[in-house]
């Protein structure tokens, strides 16, 4: 898990290097300091010697100078270095799952992404920062501290040494082991309330139709009062994090005072003979330290224990492989859309009980208009998402062109097969922007030939600025017809060898369902056609029609033919045409 965060770091390694350095300077110069206070004090004011309280005032000032700069160069080095660091996780997080196929996309939900990409990685910058510098700083004032405060004086520092390991083991046990678990909660319930707002936020519409705003915000209050229930709970465990500290500072002035006094008065302020006054200020300074080195280390462990599940999350997400890759010398053209498959089965899980598909053998030509038709659950959709490789084939093989889809490269492949998913999606943006993804350098005459014949034309026109009408969030300024014909028209821009329409035509009438059905026949007769579709009417008229029935292909021909020998295919038929004459 950290190698593969750190992983991230880049170009920013040098600047956490020199915050490392930076740091151990800083704190040096700040160990510094109590030493010629000391000196200030015995050589200088108790002897009343002013070259001395010059010369040591003077060290005094220049390490304070010191150790102020070099404060200031580590934190802003450390602030710019995490936020470049968080800056290439987040990018690395959002390319890696750019190369995810749809079994990789099953594994995360929406929201559970976009909290990575955000509340974790934020923690993970937080963290960073205090580990390239209160964790580097607290442990070289913590050791020199002590150094130092042996060779001044050794009972006091013995002191030191005992109250160490008790707030060490009090803290970790209080952090660790009882606040660790608690955040990590937190952020899973984080990944539900993102989930919640997305699908609000999305489906408002919904909401007020049916007038479920109350309910919507009860589901909202009880998330939201877990988070906060689970934050208290870990912020009042922290909450003792000071207390501690300051008793264990006390008890240690107390000590300290108690025993320097007297060491102090039985040496007669005699450095030789023992304590000096400089020295029991020296030793008040370096506790101090001791105790803020604590702090800091407290506050690190905190921070790195809160950031844990963060961390484990992103690496979940970093680290998680595509199963779809290019093969090691691919094939760089798609001859022709002739589809083969042979023996095709497919399981979304490889230890699944039950296979999606099971058996299937189907040979479609190139250029052919193939219908795809069957209930819901036929496994239409997975039948098609193999042609591109969104899924790859559990067991058979699948020829496009005469070749294995999986000895193409990807681009290639996905260049040549051109689908229009189920769940139709347009982005922000004209309508030009959304519909140049299918072809970045097509012109305005190959739009709008494409969208003419996905029947879009029309209602473009009817728009104030045409072609640069902008297309809100997921389309949601255009009914759901429109939607539809737009990613039709936008399929058709790359120019495919295979077009895909996954039930793409169910929010159209069958007047216009029919006219894109002509259109694509006339116009693309290369382009090997497949359509999903609920409607017979969609299909009826295709050079062959499979039926889907549970994964397993129950029959193909034509429609005169299926409706003479399938009984499904003749139920759906009659069926629809039953329910149009009821209609009329």
């Amino acid at each position: 898990m950290t190698k593969t965060l750190l992983g991230s770091l880049r170009e920013y390694k040098k600047g956490s290097i020199l915050t490392i350095l930076l740091s151990v300077l800083e704190a040096a110069f700040e160990i510094l300091i109590p030493l010629r206070m000391a000196d200030l004090i015995d050589q200088g004011i108790d002897l009343g010697n002013m070259a001395a309280v010059w010369k040591f005032g003077i060290a005094i000032l220049i390490f304070a100078a010191l150790q102020l700069l070099t404060g200031v160069l580590s934190a802003h080095v450390a602030a710019k270095t995490s936020v470049g660091f968080s800056a290439n996780l987040r990018q690395d997080m959002y390319d890696n799952v750019q190369t995810f196929s749809f079994s990789n996309i099953d594994k995360f939900s929406t929201a559970s992404i976009v909290t990575r990409l955000t509340t974790d990685v934020t923690n993970i910058q937080n963290a960073y920062q205090m580990l390239i510098r209160m964790a580097v700083r607290g442990p070289v004032m913590l050791v020199f501290s002590m150094i130092v405060s042996f060779r001044i004086n050794t009972t006091i520092a013995l002191i030191f040494l005992a109250v160490i390991p008790i707030m060490a083991l009090l803290l970790l046990l209080l952090i660790i082991r009882k606040v660790g678990p608690l955040f990590g909660r937190v952020f899973r319930t984080y990944d539900t309330l993102n989930n919640v707002v997305q699908e609000n936020v999305r489906g408002i519409r919904v909401v007020k139709s049916f007038n479920q705003e109350e309910h919507e915000i009860k589901k909202f209050k009880s998330i939201s009062q877990s988070i906060y229930e689970d934050f208290s709970a870990g912020e009042r465990l922290l909450a003792f994090n000071s207390p501690i500290m300051q008793f264990f500072m006390y008890a240690c002035m107390i000590l300290i005072s108690w025993i320097g006094a007297k060491a102090i008065v039985a040496s007669g302020n005699n450095a030789a003979l023992g304590m000096t006054t400089g020295d029991l200020t020296a030793l008040f300074s370096y506790a101090t330290q001791i105790l803020m080195a604590l702090m800091m280390l407290s506050m690190v462990f905190t921070m790195i224990t809160i950031s844990l599940a963060s961390a484990r999350r992103i690496a979940e997400v970093l680290e998680e492989k595509t199963d779809i890759d290019n093969p090691a010398d691919p094939i760089m053209a798609v001859r022709d859309g002739s589809i083969r498959f042979e023996q095709v089965s497919f399981a979304y899980a490889a230890k699944a009980d039950k296979k999606v598909l099971s058996d299937i053998d189907l040979s479609i030509a190139s250029g052919q208009t193939v219908g795809i038709i069957g209930g819901t659950g036929s496994s239409k959709s997975s039948l098609v998402q193999l042609i591109p490789r969104l899924y790859d084939v559990s067991s058979g093989q699948l020829l496009l062109g005469g070749v294995d889809v999986r000895k193409y490269d990807l681009d290639v492949l996905r260049n040549a097969v051109a689908m229009v998913l189920q769940k139709n999606e347009l982005f922000s943006g004209t309508i030009k922007e959304n519909l140049r993804w299918g072809n970045e350098n097509a012109t305005d005459e190959e739009i709008e030939e494409a969208c003419r014949l996905a029947c879009a034309d029309e209602f473009i026109q009817s728009f104030p600025d045409k072609y640069d009408t902008y297309i809100e969030q997921g389309g949601a300024n255009v009914s759901g017809g429109q939607k539809q014909r737009l990613c039709i028209a936008r399929a058709l821009l790359k120019k495919p060898k295979v077009l895909i329409l996954d039930d793409s035509t169910s929010a159209v009438d069958t007047e216009t369902d029919a006219s894109i059905q002509k259109s694509l026949s006339t116009f693309l007769p290369d382009t090997t056609k497949l359509i999903i579709a609920q409607r017979v009417s969609s299909v009826q008229h295709a050079d062959l029609i499979v039926v889907m029935d549970d994964g397993k292909i129950a029959a193909c021909g034509k429609h005169d033919e299926l409706l003479k020998t399938c009984d499904i295919y003749r139920e759906v038929y009659e069926s629809q045409q039953k329910g149009d004459s009821e209609h009329e």
